[in-house]
């Protein structure tokens, strides 16, 4: 090791001796031995302050005080008018029209009150339009005189709401990427006329597709997409075809709705014009665009003409959280399914973790309910379901029994693709797929052009259809890319995860309300009969008991009139739908005649309760029409009940009540 240096040594001495001079105080952290020497003098302890930072700082307002110049404020007040002030005079210099915009603001605190009179009002709008004459399109982007603009559009007179949209007509397209200015915009195509509507929208040709690439300006052209008539929709849809219909306004008038048949009627190359809709959409989908209907409708007519490859790619990249912002309207709900239908056990993977805090709103929501029954009906991974979707359903079980578009994600479990439940629209969506990713060794040219229709044109289906009682249930089919049985997997969600169970107590707690309701009686009578297959019967037999059990006992309340709750019998949905159970399930039936009917049938044999009463000899089961013979037949003889004559076999039935 070497030696130290003797200097330092003389230096450290000198330190120590220093600090004991100055008496400084024990607490002091003593500084480090290889620190350099202090050199505060010794009869002063703290290091003097440096003559330059003694100076005052010197102001504007005392530099030429002979020059006008306001005095420095002191007070707290005084310096926040003085703030204000200096603001206000930056503002002025900034905006050339900012004294008007100040005026224009104290004429809309007063012209948008709720308690004004129409007359009053009508003066404000009047003055503010003459102020802002000449001028409405320099300050229709300020996000003040926007919202003036905005109320006075929404309550002028026709004449002067056409003074502003031809002040304006020249700046639309500007305005419809400006912020603020959107929003006036969607307010005049609100309160347009049919004819200055069709202006509008023959202005965004050759537009419409860098519109919509734009975050501000895509909303513009939702907007006039959903307020146009067909045939103003097929034209804003036709720009984005192809390059030939984005330049010739001429070919847009043409009446085919569907791409394949404009692109056969107008001899345009396939190739061609699905390299132009790629490179439109492409940037759409990168910046995340897609809660538009009209993005919704491109894409599945892009899907209608595709190649593999293409398919692929799009279905692959809406795969995701982004699918759960599209499912709100009838084309996005396809979108949906069919990427549910044809991804792969990834991309499913990611739309379910997607869906994870958003499936009670999917659930109410009339096309998003339909995504989440082609996930029940179609992915594999039970686990994953139970986790993400099965757990949110069951805190929200009575809002989906008495919802009209929630009921459905039970009752696909209950009774899939049941036509008593489903629309014909609905079950068309449902059985969507891709032409051109389904397996074409099979098919002739003929099948893949009418899936192509399928795709495009479910709304040609029987309407009829919607109320034939056939089950048109898959339970020994398999969907599109699914390799678990249907029956397993509808096992596995609905009695493995325990949601069966949750929902008949939760039926039990409120079977009088869902009974009354026109959605919650689908439920129950569901879940009372078993369910389709009998698979509640096989697996929670005690459960159904007690359901049974809680429908008697409202049943054998007394009839009054003076109850506030309408009886189960006299209600006009309750009442058919005891009538469906007891045709049904003979087990309900028994249960509820020796309960709540027994020796009470003639009381009940008016009103709609006289159907509960005749629907015990409608029945298929031998034992109930025996029970109930001997109470029923004098009803029958003297005319208080009587049997539908449309129906032979029923005529048969009564016959046989009577040998016996």
């Amino acid at each position: 090791m070497a030696a130290k240096d003797p200097q330092s040594r003389n230096k450290k001495r000198k330190t120590i001796a220093s600090n004991e001079e100055t008496g400084r105080a024990s607490s002091k952290k003593p500084k480090s031995l290889h620190s350099k020497p202090s050199k505060i003098p010794k009869e002063h302890s703290e290091k003097p302050v440096k003559p330059s930072k003694l100076k005052p700082r010197k102001t504007p307002f005392k530099k030429f005080p002979d020059a006008g110049v306001k005095a420095e404020p002191k007070s707290k007040k005084e310096r926040r008018m003085r703030a204000k002030e200096l603001a206000e005079a930056r503002k002025k210099r900034r905006k050339p029209h900012y004294t008007l915009e100040q005026g224009l603001a104290l004429l809309w605190e007063k012209m948008r009150c709720r308690n004004i009179s129409k007359e009053e009002r009508s003066k404000l709008i009047t003055e503010a339009l003459q102020k802002m004459k000449g001028k409405i399109p320099e300050i229709a982007g300020s996000h003040v005189s926007s919202r003036v603009l905005q109320t006075c559009v929404k309550y002028c007179s026709q004449p002067e709401r056409e003074v502003v949209f031809e002040e304006l007509r020249p700046h639309l397209l500007s305005l419809a990427r400006n912020t603020y200015a959107v929003h006036l915009v969607k307010k005049m195509l609100d309160n347009a006329s049919k004819k200055q509507l069709e202006m509008f929208i023959s202005s965004l040709h050759g537009h419409v597709a860098s519109l919509l690439r734009h975050m501000v300006g895509s909303v513009v052209v939702e907007h006039a997409f959903q307020l146009g008539n067909g045939s103003q929709k097929q034209g804003l849809l036709l720009e984005l075809y192809s390059t030939e219909l984005q330049l010739f306004k001429d070919l847009t008038t043409t009446k085919e709705s569907k791409l394949v048949d404009v692109i056969s009627k107008l001899g345009l190359q396939k190739a061609s014009v699905l390299q132009h809709m790629t490179s439109v959409i492409q940037p759409i989908l990168e910046k995340g665009i897609v809660d538009h209907s009209i993005i919704h409708c491109a894409l599945m007519e892009f899907l209608t003409i595709a190649d593999k490859s293409s398919a692929t790619d799009v279905l692959q990249q809406l795969s995701g959280p982004l699918l759960v912002r599209m499912i709100h309207t009838r084309e996005g709900s396809k979108l949906g399914i069919l990427c549910i239908k044809h991804g792969g056990a990834k991309e499913r993977k990611k739309i379910i973790k997607g869906m994870k805090g958003h499936i009670s709103k999917i659930a109410h929501d009339q096309y998003g309910s339909l995504v989440l029954v082609s996930v029940l009906s179609v992915v594999d991974d039970t686990k994953l379901i139970t986790k993400v979707i099965i757990s949110e359903l069951q805190k929200i079980l009575k809002e989906l029994l008495l919802d009209k578009n929630g009921r459905h994600v039970i009752l696909q479990l209950l009774h899939p693709n049941s036509p008593r439940y489903f629309s014909p629209h609905d079950l068309a969506s449902l059985d969507l797929t891709v032409p051109c990713l389904c397996n074409k060794d099979e098919e002739s040219d003929a099948v893949v052009e009418n899936e192509t229709r399928k795709l495009t044109e479910p709304s040609e289906i029987d309407e009829s259809s919607h109320y034939d009682e056939v089950d048109a249930s898959e339970e020994g089919t398999k969907s599109g890319g699914s390799k678990k049985d249907p029956s397993v997997r509808r096992f596995e969600l609905l009695i493995n995860s325990g949601l069966a169970e949750t929902l008949i107590t939760t039926c039990i707690e409120n079977v009088g309300e869902l009974l009354r309701s026109n959605f919650g009686r689908e439920v129950i009578y569901e879940l009372a009969t078993g369910g389709s297959g009998g698979i509640i019967q096989q697996s929670l037999t005690d459960k159904l008991d007690a359901l049974h059990e809680a429908i008697a006992a409202l049943a054998v309340l007394p009839k009054s009139e003076e109850s506030e709750e309408e009886h189960l019998f006299g209600n006009f949905y309750s009442s058919r739908t005891i009538r469906k159970m007891i045709l049904d399930n003979p087990t309900f039936a028994s249960k509820l005649w020796k309960v709540a009917l027994e020796g009470k049938c003639e009381i009940w044999a008016e009103g709609h309760s006289r159907k509960i009463v005749s629907a015990f000899l409608e029945s298929s089961d031998s034992g109930v029409r025996k029970m109930v013979s001997n109470e029923l037949q004098p009803l029958l003889d003297r005319g208080i009940l009587k049997i539908p004559d449309t129906n032979q076999t029923k005529k048969d039935k009564v016959s046989s009540v009577a040998n016996m």
